[in-house]
């Protein structure tokens, strides 16, 4: 029988599955699925999977959805500052009350599952059921979903009949996971492609392209791929970037309110499969380009105060991309702040960071998670590669000390793992940067 807990017990007990149980395969969520009841058949999904820029491609379909007057669902991950993030019902987190009351409906039904003999879900298949409770109880219509990791065998992938698919960039991750080459990594994320169903996706990696194509012919699922050719730059204000995006022989001009110059193509990402649903979701193309301005995605080149800015580039294209926006957006000599999970390429990092950017100085800091990268291992790679270095441990004294030693009018970038960015923005929150 299943007791009731705290909000904070909750938590806890959601943070502690992967240390008693392991990914299970798709029809152990799809058992799941069945036994809390949910009418699959009665959503209309948008699937997004790729390495880099779900997350935005999710936010932008998810505000023109919603502005356009739909019923809307979004389930991302992770999540920056509490997990109530993860679940979006018409433009809003959902409430505490919804969460606590998913959590017990799911764990009811775990429950009766391990009496039968049945695993216990993983750490996302859990939340994706929570999210999957939800967006039926509040009977959303379209549904968009973000996938974990990979595509293939991921929670996420149990609808047989998708609206539309998008694969957002692909790059070297998860490799002893998903592969060691692109090609492998894009042939997973690939999996989401379903028979008939359109795909949507990022043509810049000629690799992964390639990959992409062939699963789509094989499928006989009509493909629309966007190329790095089919964009131009236009305009950048520090806030917003206007640019043009051609697809087949029109020409539209987008706005979106991002500094980072990576977002364009997920933004023409987005722009491509709601231009492709008109007819399903009744939003034309002048409204979807009046939409997509007022998107909010955090932690993505999000700036948070005049000249402060927070990006959660967590990997090596993710790391490439920052630099490149941070080097046109910093001005001179701008000053960093950083921290990085062990798991990842922490040297290549750096050194794609350091080659990048003239920064004026690094503070390198901890991450409130057991699996936080060193930040005295860090400095010595910053050292290293010739930096001026300051090791603080605690993010927030790292932050203020940021804030208070800024040159006047010099621009700081937070960056690293999206653990620090979500510590960030609640730090953020209760500093004044008048």
């Amino acid at each position: 029988m299943v007791t009731a807990m705290t909000y904070e017990e909750i938590c806890d007990y959601i943070y502690k599955i992967p240390k008693f149980t392991k990914k299970n395969d798709l029809s152990h969520t799809k058992e799941l699925l069945r036994r809390l009841e949910i009418r699959t058949y009665a959503f209309e999904i948008i699937h997004v999977a790729g390495s880099n820029g779900k997350g935005s491609v999710c936010a932008f379909l998810q505000q023109a959805l919603t502005e356009g007057g739909c019923s809307v669902g979004m389930f991302t991950s992770p999540h920056l500052v509490c997990m109530e993030e993860r679940f979006v019902i018409n433009g809003q987190m959902c409430s505490r009350e919804d969460f606590e009351e998913s959590f017990h409906a799911v764990r009811a039904v775990v429950e009766d599952m391990e009496g039968d003999g049945l695993a216990h879900p993983a750490f996302f298949e859990y939340l994706f059921a929570m999210g999957m409770y939800l967006f039926q109880k509040h009977r959303v219509y379209f549904l968009i979903l973000e996938t974990g990791l990979g595509g293939r065998l991921d929670a996420t992938n149990v609808f047989e009949e998708p609206l539309c698919t998008v694969i957002t960039s692909i790059s070297l991750e998860h490799t002893q996971i998903l592969g060691d080459t692109v090609e492998k990594i894009a042939w997973e994320k690939a999996g989401i492609i379903k028979a008939g169903v359109p795909v949507v996706f990022d043509g810049s990696n000629p690799a992964a392209a390639h990959v992409i194509r062939g699963c789509a012919r094989r499928m006989g699922a009509p493909f629309y791929e966007i190329s790095l050719e089919s964009i131009k730059f236009l305009r950048c204000t520090g806030k917003n970037i206007d640019f043009c995006l051609r697809t087949g022989y029109d020409v539209v001009t987008l706005t979106i309110p991002f500094a980072a110059e990576y977002q364009m193509m997920n933004a023409a990402l987005a722009y491509r499969v709601l231009e492709l649903l008109q007819c399903d979701t009744g939003i034309g193309r002048e409204q979807i380009i009046q939409y997509l301005p007022h998107t909010r995605w955090a932690g993505r080149m999000q700036q948070i105060a005049p000249g402060v800015y927070l990006d959660g580039a967590h990997n090596a294209d993710g790391i490439a991309q920052f630099v490149r926006s941070a080097a046109k957006i910093g001005g001179d000599s701008p000053l960093l702040l950083f921290g990085m999970m062990q798991e990842k390429d922490c040297a290549g990092a750096v050194r794609c960071l350091c080659e990048g950017v003239d920064w004026d100085g690094v503070i390198v800091t901890g991450i409130r998670d057991e699996r936080s990268a060193a930040p005295e291992e860090l400095a010595e790679l910053f050292a290293a590669n010739g930096q001026r270095v300051k090791v603080i441990g605690d993010s927030g004294e790292a932050y203020r000390y940021a804030m208070e030693s800024r040159k006047e009018q010099q621009v700081v970038f937070c960056a690293g793992s999206l653990y620090l960015i979500g510590e960030l923005q609640t730090i953020a929150g209760g500093i004044s940067h008048d």
